[in-house]
């Protein structure tokens, strides 16, 4: 199958780093009429899963691909197309043309998931809240006046 990373192609990819280390959100297959959520992010809220979904199949659909979602290490939130190997007519501008208008629609969902990866699944979210961890242990405020 052809693989087509839309956001973060591979060219920018650290050297030595693998695109084993990304983490899929969530795929749907436009083929296969399916949708999966990583069970590991099942504790988003309902409407935020409800939204991926929507991204994820009306965009399969659109393409006539399969449609994926995911993070990388770092907490950057990457999509890829995933076409079959005989489908020569597969709009590749098209597809990269869909993927910049999910950015600038749904900047704002991007953000909050970006957010919310980096500090449930990085070393720098687990620095962050032992850091507030310790100041509130310690009766200092998080916000200063």
């Amino acid at each position: 199958m052809g693989n087509k990373k839309l956001c973060f192609p591979e060219r920018f990819l650290s050297e030595g780093e693998s695109k084993l280390s990304d983490f899929i959100l969530a795929a749907a297959s436009y083929e296969k009429q399916k949708y999966y959520l990583e069970p590991k992010f099942q504790a988003l809220p309902e409407s935020i899963q409800e939204e991926i979904r929507i991204i994820c199949v009306t965009t399969a659909q659109k393409l006539g691909c399969t449609f994926l979602m995911g993070f990388r290490q770092n907490g950057e939130i990457y999509f890829e197309t995933v076409k079959r190997e005989d489908d020569f007519n597969f709009d590749e501008i098209g597809a990269e043309l869909e993927v910049k208008e999910i950015i600038r629609k749904q900047k704002s969902l991007l953000a909050s998931l970006t957010a919310w990866f980096t500090i449930f699944f990085t070393e720098e979210g687990e620095k962050l809240k032992d850091k507030l961890l310790e100041e509130s242990e310690n009766g200092e405020t998080l916000y200063k006046n």
